[in-house]
């Protein structure tokens, strides 16, 4: 029997400029460019071992056997990392997430990014980068931008060949901190993907694609100049215009909670106090507040005192995917 084996480590990222609609939705290819930060306590970390033995693929996710739709873009993506390196060996593929799923925390992309990487090695592949980028996307959008590290831009593209992630800062550039606070635990009843397929259906859509480009060039100019307030601008204004698509499609897409509104409203107000801070909010009821380091201790305390906040957990700059081992065991 022949086993390959490896493991790579990847982070959620938080979009600061939103992915929301695809113009491909099979190779997901999105409607927009997009901007991001990946998240450095936050980590997935997964195993992948092709052999030869095995019927089907497997996959369990956090410890659970996992079939379904999860499974099934596992798969996809496994056939995609079969067909480049030409074998045709099923895999078996363990995967552990250390924060929540589906609440609005990028699991998706860390669980994509860390599977490509791994997966891409264990089959014998030797990926750049952008080929990384471009088979996470396979999996999920987002993951493509969990491949990079630091501060990361996903630029659209027209094609599978050109719609890829790269860093444009790397961690250590800015102090910047998400205090992701968790309102619910519970998992979303409408997923991302199928959200996705919803974007066209706002009369909006196309007014926030159309205006993209600009909000693109103020985040990473913003970025690259450490300018917060630019920064806490363009942010917010960017993640409402995503949510005010979400809420105008059909069906509505309406993730908040009482306490997400609750946030958002204090964090408006944080603000007018001069104090260094905005929010964002990914498909999910979660808020991501983002602030310099200077003020995390003071940004947590006080969201420890709004209602409805269960936890809070606050990331920093996140590196690359990484691979830890790869084993070749013959027996």
């Amino acid at each position: 029997m022949s086993i390959v084996s490896a493991t790579a480590v990847a982070y959620p990222n938080i979009a600061f400029i939103k992915y929301w609609g695809d113009v491909d939705s099979s190779l997901h290819i999105p409607a927009n460019g997009s901007i991001s930060m990946n998240l450095a306590e936050l980590t997935t970390r997964t195993t992948v071992s092709f052999t030869q033995p095995l019927s089907q693929d497997e996959f369990t996710l956090n410890g659970k056997p996992t079939i379904g739709k999860a499974f099934e873009r596992v798969s996809i993506l496994l056939n995609r990392v079969r067909q480049l390196a030409n074998i045709s060996s099923f895999a078996n593929v363990e995967s552990h997430n250390n924060f929540p799923m589906a609440a609005g925390i990028a699991s998706s992309a860390s669980g994509f990014a860390a599977l490509s990487l791994a997966a891409s090695h264990a089959a014998g592949l030797v990926l750049d980068e952008k080929d990384l980028s471009r088979l996470a996307r396979i999996g999920s959008g987002s993951a493509c931008r969990s491949i990079p590290g630091g501060f990361v831009e996903w630029q659209s593209g027209a094609n599978d060949n050109d719609s890829y992630a790269f860093s444009i800062a790397s961690p250590s550039h800015w102090d910047l901190v998400d205090c992701i606070t968790i309102v619910s635990q519970e998992e979303k009843i409408i997923s991302s993907s199928i959200g996705h397929s919803l974007a066209h259906t706002s009369m909006l859509q196309l007014a926030r694609i159309a205006d993209a480009p600009r909000r693109l060039s103020l985040c990473g100019e913003a970025i690259l100049e450490r300018d917060f307030d630019q920064f806490a601008e363009v942010v917010q204004l960017d993640s409402n215009l995503m949510h005010a698509v979400m809420i105008t499609s059909t069906p509505s897409l309406l993730y908040w909670q009482p306490a997400t509104v609750s946030v958002m409203h204090a964090v408006q107000s944080w603000r007018t106090e001069g104090i260094p801070v905005c929010y964002t909010i990914d498909a999910g009821p979660n808020i991501h507040v983002l602030c310099l380091g200077a003020e995390v201790e003071r940004i947590v305390e006080r969201l420890y005192k709004l209602p409805g906040v269960i936890r809070v957990v606050t990331a920093h700059p996140g590196g690359p995917a990484a691979l830890e081992n790869t084993q070749n065991l013959n027996k």
